[in-house]
């Protein structure tokens, strides 16, 4: 006698994706361990996407960034999912810093 599949048993769920994956050169804020005045904090920092596909999202920041056990990122370059909490379209304008004339 067979026995039927129990209708508890869930299948795997596929990841939820962006509805609009983000795409190379857009501007980004991931929330992620970085330094603000001197001191690291956790908190949203602006990068530019240098490498997206349907599943991953490579960012590359101006300032160091950090991985959650304390060690610092050497090349500047997080990977985040597309559609985690943790990456966001950027809602401001890119500061430029000012840099002192040299004659």
């Amino acid at each position: 006698m067979k026995r039927a599949i129990a209708p508890t048993a869930t299948l795997p769920r596929k990841p939820v994706l962006a509805s609009k994956p983000f795409a190379v050169g857009e501007l980004v804020d991931v929330l992620c361990d970085h330094n603000e005045d001197g001191e690291r904090v956790r908190g949203w920092l602006q990068g530019v996407v240098v490498q997206a596909d349907h599943k991953l999202v490579a960012v590359q920041f101006v300032e160091d960034v950090y991985l959650t056990d304390g060690w610092m990122v050497p090349d500047r370059i997080l990977f985040c999912q597309q559609g985690a909490d943790n990456i966001r379209p950027s809602t401001r304008r890119r500061v430029r810093r000012v840099r002192s004339r040299r004659r």
